[in-house]
């Protein structure tokens, strides 16, 4: 990989070129030059991503941005021109490559550790919305078409019910049931923000606790990573992202559904940190609808990985028969206990708005 970092204005010759973290997307590498200085090189997935070009403009765009807010490099992704002054490069093998600056004395955890994790994912997420709040949404492409369009997601659903391609209709009874119940209110979001109600946002809409780098010592909030599905959405889906994540108590393919519940402590720290961090520029309608973001987004996710079953496993990646009607179990017993809680998750929007 070597021959690539010839693309890049790196700061002195790359002597090492490593694969780097476990990202399931792109393919990712650590950048060594004899200068001293680390960089991150990645391989974008170009069919994943179908638009790259409109993809590397959104990155480029919001990381510009958010510079004029953050001068501090390690609070902000900072691209490296290609040695003709692009953001990015595609080879003559068609793949497209693109660096960053290595954000430098920092980690990147897969689960929180305590609550204060949980708490400082969402001051970066919430800083992350703050510091876009102005940022014209609609300026931005859609890299995932209909990403978190809800009732496109139940059309799809409705679809491999009735095709049932790998005839398995009867192993999901009780998980389709499930959803269908809750079909009418999955569209009331995206009915909200068609009326207005909603403002259209920036958001990141991958808002998992490994995509925020945390200082190594004092384990606070540097910045956000993973910049690859920016794009015009709703500020309680990434909200309602990062609960769904974040505050399970169990895998998400757990095949003892008695080990999985809603953590409402960590619903509250991340609750706290997230409105500390942009409260101030959300509409009361916007904070409002957070609990719902964190139901609907748990009930789409679920959602998903059902139709997938049902469809025969065809998107996401399985090791063993039947994972994905795991995964729709977990996700679907969370809003089962949202439904449960939800006075006392109302309770802790009113307690820090």
């Amino acid at each position: 990989m070597l021959n690539s970092c010839a693309f890049f204005r790196f700061l002195g010759k790359p002597v090492a070129c490593a694969p780097y973290g476990n990202g399931h997307i792109n393919v990712t590498y650590l950048v060594k030059t004899d200068a001293g200085r680390d960089y991150i090189m990645q391989k974008i997935n170009h069919r994943v991503f179908r638009d790259v070009p409109g993809l590397m403009r959104n990155i480029s765009a919001v990381t510009r941005h958010l510079r004029k807010k953050e001068p501090e490099p390690r609070r902000v992704l900072t691209l490296i021109q290609t040695l003709d002054g692009a953001d990015y490069r595609q080879d003559d093998e068609g793949n497209y490559w693109r660096a960053y600056d290595f954000i430098t004395h920092s980690i990147c955890l897969e689960q929180p550790e305590t609550l204060a994790d949980f708490y400082q994912s969402a001051v970066a997420f919430g800083n992350f919305q703050n510091m876009l709040a102005a940022f014209p949404a609609d300026t931005l492409s859609e890299t995932i078409h209909r990403f978190h369009d809800t009732p496109d997601r139940y059309a799809k659903f409705h679809t491999s019910i009735k095709e049932n391609k790998a005839s398995r209709l009867d192993e999901a009874g009780p998980e389709i049931a499930f959803a269908l119940a809750r079909e009418a209110e999955a569209g009331k979001m995206m009915g909200m923000l068609r009326a207005g109600e909603l403002p259209l946002r920036v958001t990141h809409n991958d808002t998992k606790l490994n995509n925020v780098m945390l200082d190594k010592d004092t384990r606070q909030a540097l910045c956000v990573i993973d910049l690859d599905t920016v794009m015009p959405g709703l500020a309680g889906n990434d909200f309602g992202d990062s609960i769904r994540f974040g505050a399970s108590t169990a895998a998400e393919d757990e095949r003892d559904l008695s080990k999985v519940r809603f953590s409402l402590p960590a619903y509250e720290a991340y609750t706290q940190g997230f409105l500390a961090a942009c409260g101030d520029n959300l509409t009361p309608g916007e904070i409002d609808t957070l609990p719902l973001g964190a139901k609907l987004m748990t009930l789409e996710c679920g959602l998903r990985f059902l139709t997938d079953y049902l469809e025969g496993d065809t998107y996401f990646a399985t090791h063993r028969p039947g994972q994905n009607l795991d995964r729709c179990r977990t996700q679907f017993k969370l809003v089962a206990e949202m439904e449960d809680k939800w006075g006392e998750m109302a309770e802790v929007i009113e307690k820090y708005r």
